[in-house]
């Protein structure tokens, strides 16, 4: 892995603690922080098993993922804080809110397979990070419709980490059982 330049990441770090302040991690009574290292903690291993890729990019991508989409930030701010590279890796990463569904997915992954593949990496590195232990409020369908996307993002943005492709199928899988059993009333 390329040399980690820990203060672009700290600085990204902090931003994202002052963006997502009041911001708490759905479901959990957390602070929303502990969703960005969640994903950090998904990708640093993929990025160690992958050292031509550009890790400050893609961790500083994580780390700020959600601040285009949850906080009002605008691309053109982002870009001048943290460059260009990171601004169009974030507004890949953040979803339209006009498209929903199918439609949405298609348009979030046809912009980000526009990016580096350090970009796909943090999407999976996402994906993996929401694929814990469903939301106790949602139901069958919802869980089935999650792992469906989650299947689309393999297909997708696999290529970018084989680590990331195995985690994130593993991920999916389990979530499919747990589906099912819930389906069967056995959750």
């Amino acid at each position: 892995m390329n040399a980690l330049n820990t203060d672009t990441l700290q600085t990204a770090w902090r931003f994202a603690a002052e963006r997502h302040r009041d911001q708490e991690y759905p479901g959990t009574g957390l602070p929303y922080l502990m969703h960005l290292g969640a994903v950090c903690l998904e990708l640093y291993p993929a990025l160690a098993a992958a050292p031509e890729r550009d890790a400050v990019l893609a961790l500083t991508c994580a780390i700020l993922h959600d601040t285009v989409e949850d906080t009002g930030l605008t691309s053109g701010e982002l870009a001048g804080l943290f460059g260009e590279a990171v601004a169009q890796g974030v507004a890949a990463l953040s979803k339209n809110p006009d498209l929903h569904g199918a439609e949405g997915m298609g348009d979030s992954l046809k912009r980000i397979r526009e990016q580096p593949p350090e970009v796909w990496m943090v999407k999976m590195a996402d994906r993996c990070a929401n694929l814990g232990k469903p939301p106790a409020h949602w139901n069958t369908e919802k869980c089935r419709s999650y792992a469906d996307e989650g299947e689309t993002i393999l297909e997708a943005l696999g290529a970018a980490s084989p680590l990331l492709t195995a985690r994130l199928a593993e991920r999916v899988r389990i979530w499919r059982q747990f589906a099912a059993q819930a389906a069967d009333g056995q959750v």
